[in-house]
């Protein structure tokens, strides 16, 4: 199943024309305003009074670039110097970093240990550096680390065996990744004794320097599955209370314990059921039984959308004080091109079985609709990259139109990273370097390399990393 390229839209009338065959609801403005009266470099007070310089927010990533210990390489350096030359305001996490080794995606990702600090005080440090050598200010930055605990997706010591830790049995994720009947789920004294390392977490944050933490709650990780609990006997599963008693938990040792630190939360506002290569590599939905109960966001269908309870968990971290909220949706193990639209899958995946447009369209209208029921609250937008040449267009439209208060940025920063300073600036954007979503920042981790854009970025182009890459993907 194939779509029309962006590329190929060599205007935005033919590109909204396209929008428009697909009956999506989509913004983009026609032209684009530059200087100091543009939508996207307005400043923004927080709820916290900060007041961050521009709307470009930079989404957290997985490098796979770390030390087999957790600590940043120049890699990790590297990519995080990019960030502060990018031109964005908010660096919404920019990595994800697991509170402790049992807790990583992979065995190269980073770790909030003590002995780690010095590292890590550097990384926000020249990412700072490289801001203010690109745009001579930087007390308009705001800066956070995610903390993350991968769950049922850990990897720590193998990047080829998964070593879950499980809050419940899930009927279709089990014995699509191999989780035995009879695998311990993770006691409440564990959980509890986790929550006790995201303290540490927070602290560690706090002493490099960081404004904020996110307490990562989607992608199918851990925080993720706490909101899908249903089957979850005891005080961390059933109802709604009980399925986020964890955030409440976390939020609470965090203020005693680290006062004066910022918190945010990104969340998967919706989920689907879980899909798989169906023909022709095209995907479809893996069996399950109806009603589907484990989408949080989901309308128990398996392939919709109900935002009551997605909306309800932003009133309870209004209640909290926390105000700050970065949006995605869906997981990349399970349902990849609902969280990620692309053109062409990674290694584990299968072709898009919609227009990657209409799962843009749809990660807008989420955050549309939750920014209309707290307007009181910062919302971060997800799933730009695909848009292409079109993301300035789209991305003044919704910030004009106040429907994200942000416009996030990801892989697209991987190959082009002053993307964002471009646009700010009315420079015509450069083609060759603008993401095509090839998908090659997430084959290359799923097959234990590092992350990075090998087509576009001369850095990675010409490393040995890169003939690996290429000799699986013909395989593939």
């Amino acid at each position: 199943m194939t779509y029309p390229r962006l590329a190929s839209f060599k205007t935005v009338a033919h590109f909204r024309a396209h929008a428009q065959t697909l009956g999506i609801d989509l913004p983009c403005d026609e032209q684009l305003i530059a200087g100091k009266d543009a939508p996207l470099a307005q400043a923004y007070r927080l709820p916290s009074g900060f007041v961050v310089g521009n709307r470009f927010s930079i989404l957290p990533m997985e490098g796979w670039d770390g030390t087999r210990e957790g600590r940043p390489s120049e890699f990790t350096f590297r990519r995080w110097e990019h960030f502060g030359q990018s031109g964005a305001k908010l660096i919404w996490g920019g990595e994800a970093v697991a509170v402790r080794h049992d807790g990583r995606a992979n065995p190269h990702q980073l770790t909030a240990q003590p002995e780690f600090l010095a590292e890590f005080t550097q990384l926000r440090e020249r990412l700072v550096t490289a801001h203010k050598h690109a745009f001579g200010n930087a007390d308009d930055l705001y800066i956070g680390l995610q903390l993350t605990h991968s769950g049922r997706f850990c990897r720590p010591d193998d990047k080829k065996k998964l070593a879950p830790m499980i809050l419940y049995h899930h009927p279709v994720l089990d014995p699509k990744f191999g989780v035995p009947a009879d695998y311990p789920v993770m006691t409440d004294d564990a959980i509890a004794r986790l929550i006790d390392d995201y303290i540490v977490a927070a602290k560690f944050a706090r002493a490099a320097g960081f404004h904020f933490v996110d307490l990562k709650h989607c992608h199918g990780y851990l925080g993720h599955e706490f909101l899908s609990a249903v089957d979850r006997p005891g005080k961390y599963g059933g109802r709604f209370e009980n399925r986020t008693r964890f955030v409440r938990e976390l939020v609470a040792g965090i203020r005693a314990n680290v006062p004066g630190l910022e918190i945010g939360v990104r969340l998967s506002a919706f989920d689907f059921a879980p899909f798989r290569p169906g023909a022709n590599g095209v995907g479809e939905l893996e069996p399950f039984e109806k009603p589907y109960r484990y989408a949080f966001g989901g309308d128990g269908t398996g392939l919709g959308i109900d935002l009551a309870e997605p909306k309800q968990f932003l009133d309870l971290l209004a209640a909290l004080d926390v105000k700050m909220v970065c949006i995605t949706g869906a997981s990349p193990y399970y349902n990849p091109h609902l969280m990620r639209p692309a053109t062409f899958p990674p290694s584990d995946g299968y072709q898009p079985p919609e227009d990657p447009l209409v799962g843009v369209a749809r990660h807008i209208g989420v955050v549309r609709e939750l920014k209309q029921h707290r307007p009181d609250m910062t919302l971060i937008g997800s799933a730009y990259s695909y848009l292409q040449e079109f993301l300035p267009n789209v991305a003044q439209a919704v910030v004009r139109n106040q429907d994200a208060d942000f416009v996030g940025l990801g892989r697209s920063v991987l190959s082009y990273p002053d993307f964002a300073a471009d646009t700010l600036a009315g420079r015509a954007l450069q083609r060759k370097r603008i993401c095509r979503t090839f998908s090659d920042c997430t084959t290359a981790p799923r097959n234990g390399l590092i992350s990075g854009c090998y087509p576009l970025d001369e850095h990675y182009k010409y490393l040995p990393e890169a003939k690996e890459l290429d000799t699986i993907k013909r395989k593939m």
